[in-house]
């Protein structure tokens, strides 16, 4: 029978938090630390915007638990306060190292080069403001990943809703005056990895694929790639309609010399959709 190793020299394992841990980031956040004692906490297990529940000790908190709908945010401003701002400081309070992730929306869109983590946050949302504020509370020791229009093959996300739109109609309209980077939360979750691995500085980084797009580009891109017969429509925001305004340009990049790199996001989409399809 094999032994347990009691080798009190051998490496003791790190147990690490995810908060958020059904959504899409949480999800792959697992994986990418797999050989680590994760404690996967789902909205069912603890909801943030409450006091934490009894934990065990911990290592790292790797803190993806948020309100994400944008939209539901302007009708709902307290709401998302409560989640993004209230639920980052009850997992601030724990006292453990920890990655907070946040939001290219803490922009107003209106540079016209990429975005680095000097440049000053100026949220046009009552989203982008709560994503900001749980910055804000994440507190000085934290890392705090920004990043940008998240995809994977799990969670509700723009590749899914495309694939699924594209089965069903013969076209589709979409936005095509907002630019910014797709990032395959594969790729920022190794990345997350890598930074926390090499105990870079604390603080605000930009993790986001490398190059940019339109959101109708991005659709286009997803149709050629699955091969799906569906023809983009290309509309402006205002065509769009929708409540929350959003920056017009978030691409981002980062300005420190040890930051990880992304691959592109045409690498992250192919990544993607050899899982999904």
């Amino acid at each position: 029978m094999e032994q347990p190793n009691t080798d009190p020299l051998a490496p003791r394992q790190r147990r690490l938090l995810v908060t958020g841990a059904r959504g899409q980031l949480g999800v792959a956040l697992q994986e990418a630390f797999a050989d680590e004692d994760v404690l996967a906490l789902g909205h069912a297990d603890w909801d943030v915007a409450l006091p934490a529940p009894e934990l065990p000790p911990l290592d790292l908190i790797l803190h993806t638990a948020a309100w994400t709908d944008v939209d539901g945010a302007e009708a709902d401003p307290q709401g998302a306060a409560a989640v993004n701002v209230g639920g980052t400081a009850n997992v601030a309070a724990l006292a453990v190292p920890l990655v907070s992730f946040s939001s290219d929306y803490v922009f107003d869109g209106r540079k016209a080069r990429p975005y680095v983590e000097s440049d000053s946050p100026n949220p046009l949302s009552a989203y982008g403001r709560s994503k900001l504020g749980s910055e804000a509370v994440a507190g000085a020791d934290a890392w705090i990943v920004r990043s940008s229009w998240l995809f994977a093959e799990t969670g509700h996300n723009f590749v899914r809703t495309m694939l699924r739109l594209g089965n069903e109609r013969d076209e589709v309209a979409v936005v095509d005056d907002q630019r910014g980077s797709p990032t395959y939360v594969g790729h920022l979750a190794a990345a997350t990895r890598e930074l926390v691995e090499a105990d870079r500085p604390r603080g605000v980084w930009h993790l986001a694929a490398a190059g940019d797009c339109t959101w109708a580009e991005f659709a286009e891109a997803i149709f050629e790639a699955a091969g799906v017969e569906c023809h983009v429509r290309r509309i402006s925001t205002a065509e769009f309609g929708r409540p929350a305004p959003r920056p017009a340009y978030s691409v981002l990049r980062s300005e420190r010399a040890e930051a990880p790199e992304l691959p592109h996001w045409r690498g992250g989409l192919a990544a993607c959709l050899a899982r999904l399809l």
